[in-house]
């Protein structure tokens, strides 16, 4: 359970590093770096994948036809409307949305898999995810503040373009609700395969359709007169180091953390565990701000973490235990 729990914790350290691309790249169209994103993570994985050879050769085709599915929908499609959610909305309301998932993926999960997993109790599970969502709605009330304050903030949130970020947060929480599920059901049914090997598998199978969509990406920028210097942007060297740092750390060594612990803990239970890339996301935010959070945020990770730990105390019943339980 614990190391399960460090390993989950050490994925949201790097996945947070995702939240912090769009801010230092705001030049950059959100298809662009997605897309910069994946192929840096394919050319990542491939001599990886090279040196793990004889765990990639137990992979069926089956498995990497799954792999392209959880690499284009968790990867590609996702970070496109986290990308473009940020540029569109700001940091705040797409953090907000996505700082959901824990709940909106224990609930699911709890709903699915609880033949494979066991139940939650839904009574025992409330306290947490209510906690969760006090802290999320703590931290995100500071960063909404802050922005209506701000003359351009303030006219940011009342146009449409806010609203679309929110509506493109969205969809990448429905990304990321069935990408974990989908990828602990592999993982659960392969116990004895590698998750590292597993992590490269998704790289692999995601370069392919990250340099396909980079390539048409290309084509409409030049058919549409775009002036954006392509293929690195304005800003080559930052733009270069910061898909190849995010695509080691947050793609490659981030799922390989993700599936340790997906083969550790119950869907419901990892699932909230997400958490700490809420969090960390919103440590980097103030690092590069410069300051420290104040009293209100401290206490919305205080609720995020005491709801973290509320969780790992509780186990999962039988399917027919949970119902004798609950009547």
């Amino acid at each position: 359970m614990w190391i399960g729990t460090l390993f989950a914790l050490a994925a949201g350290l790097m996945w947070g590093l995702v939240f912090a691309g769009p801010q230092l790249l705001p030049d950059y169209p959100a298809a662009m770096q997605a897309f910069g994103r994946y192929i840096a993570f394919g050319l990542i994985a491939a001599p990886l994948a090279w040196i793990d050879r004889a765990r990639m050769r137990e992979l069926t085709r089956a498995d990497w036809i799954e792999a392209a599915k959880l690499g284009l929908v968790g990867n590609i499609v996702y970070y496109l409307f986290l990308a473009s959610a940020i540029q569109r909305a700001g940091g705040p309301l797409p953090t907000m949305i996505i700082g959901t998932l824990p709940v909106v993926i224990a609930i699911s999960s709890n709903l699915r898999d609880a033949r494979r997993d066991g139940r939650l109790p839904w009574l025992k599970l409330l306290p947490s995810l209510g906690l969760i969502g006090a802290g999320i709605a703590c931290v995100n009330q500071v960063e909404l503040q802050a922005l209506r304050a701000d003359p351009a903030g303030a006219e940011l949130v009342s146009s449409g373009a806010y609203a679309l970020g929110g509506a493109l947060a969205v969809g990448a929480v429905a990304c990321w609700t069935w990408y974990p599920m989908r990828n602990a059901d592999w993982l659960r049914a392969h116990a004895e395969r590698s998750p590292r090997a597993w992590a490269t598998a998704q790289g692999l199978a995601t370069l392919p359709l990250a340099a396909l969509g980079f390539a048409a990406f290309w084509a409409w920028s030049a058919a549409s007169g775009s002036t954006l210097a392509m293929p690195f942007g304005p800003r080559p060297g930052l733009y270069i180091g910061l898909m190849l740092a995010i695509g080691l750390l947050a793609s490659w060594a981030g799922t390989l953390c993700w599936n340790e612990a997906s083969q550790r803990l119950p869907t419901t239970l990892v699932g909230q565990l997400i958490v700490f890339e809420t969090l960390s996301a919103l440590a980097y935010a103030y690092v590069l701000r410069g300051r420290a959070p104040d009293a209100l945020t401290l206490a919305g990770v205080a609720l995020l973490v005491a709801g973290v730990m509320w969780a790992l105390r509780v186990r999962p019943e039988p399917v027919a235990e949970a119902s004798a339980h609950a009547a």
